[in-house]
């Protein structure tokens, strides 16, 4: 499990020019020394047995907008992961089968296959796993059982159609596990680059002068220790509150899985990837503005009590990680029919 503490000792340097706004204009040039700890962005995130083919991405993608995964036939997974919205909804929680709320923040899809597990506990390894999870929820989507799931797709001829071109190996391809896998193909593209990546691979007019202070004071105030690597996070677990304990002690986090005291409160570091779009923030999406949760961030992570100003600037080079969402690849497709096999919806508890 890669668990750390960010504790970083620049800090007992530069807490005064953070928390008191040095007078002295911050440096708008960047050490390319720091920037060795990021990376821009791959064009997708491939899994271990490889790239997916056309089809299964195809497939992925017509499951992804299927609502009639869903007990209520309400519900997709664009419904809590909103592709034209950044993937995610803008809500503390999210509304699931009869509007039940659940107990964590929807947190995006976008770049979900480059993070080292799913779901802010770490329970899945991977998207693949990740994607059969809200529709057996009792809470989120309401399937009863991964048997209703085959039902409802083998009930429409155009979905046993497009498992076997999918997956043409398989003599009974319309299975749960190729389900999770035709998501998780569509997922791993799921790539929106930004002005950062353009920064990263030469362009150095792609931030301004005050972008790359912000960036400055980013690194001085010790994010990179957590937030880093090509998603600014996403790459291990950390306590909230290392340095102060976090008032809302009601999730216990990773220990919710491992059920070890010593995990209490470990949750997986968020990636800061287009966090300028998805608000609110924390697992409990209980902060609603981004500069309020850079502050936050500071004060119980690191010690440091950042300035207005300070925080300001570093959500300015927080916004040069919003990225251009691909419009074509998201555009939802034409959905088979349903049949007068296909189960009706069921909007019981």
């Amino acid at each position: 499990m890669r668990k750390t503490y960010c504790i970083p000792a620049l800090l007992i340097a530069a807490g005064v020019f953070l928390a008191a706004g040095c007078g002295k204009r911050p440096r708008s040039t960047i050490d390319p020394a720091q920037l060795s700890m990021f990376a821009p962005l791959p064009e997708e995130f491939p899994a271990k047995t490889g790239a997916a083919t056309e089809d299964q991405i195809n497939l992925g993608r017509m499951l992804y907008y299927e609502t009639r995964l869903s007990k209520s036939q309400q519900i997709s997974c664009n419904s809590c992961h909103l592709l034209d919205h950044y993937g995610v909804d803008n809500q503390p929680v999210s509304d699931g089968h009869r509007g039940q709320l659940g107990d964590r923040n929807a947190p995006s899809v976008y770049h979900a296959a480059g993070h080292f597990v799913q779901f802010w506990d770490g329970r899945a390894a991977d998207v693949e796993e990740q994607a059969t999870g809200p529709i057996l929820n009792p809470v989120e989507m309401a399937l009863p059982s991964e048997k209703q799931a085959v039902a409802v797709l083998k009930s429409m001829p155009e979905y046993v159609a497009a498992f076997k071109k999918a997956f043409p190996r398989d003599k009974d391809p319309v299975t749960i596990g190729n389900m999770s896998e035709a998501i998780g193909a569509f997922e791993r593209k799921l790539v929106a680059p930004a002005r950062w990546d353009k920064f990263l691979k030469g362009d150095r007019a792609a931030l301004t002068a005050e972008e790359k202070i912000g960036f400055n004071r980013f690194m001085a105030a010790g994010c990179q220790n957590c937030h880093s690597g090509m998603l600014l996070g996403g790459n291990t677990y950390q306590r909230l509150g290392v340095m102060k304990d976090y008032p809302d002690q009601s999730d216990p986090g990773r220990a919710k899985v491992t059920k070890a005291d010593a995990d209490k409160m470990f949750f997986k570091v968020p990636s800061l990837r287009d966090v300028e779009k998805t608000g609110p923030y924390f697992h409990n999406g209980k902060v609603a503005a981004l500069e309020e949760a850079v502050r936050e961030m500071a004060e119980y992570q690191t010690g440091a009590q950042l300035s207005p100003e300070d925080a300001k600037s570093i959500v300015a080079f927080l916004k040069t990680l919003t990225g251009e969402l691909p419009a074509e690849y998201i555009k939802p497709p034409e959905l088979p029919k349903s049949t007068p096999a296909t189960p009706k919806p069921d909007t019981s508890s």
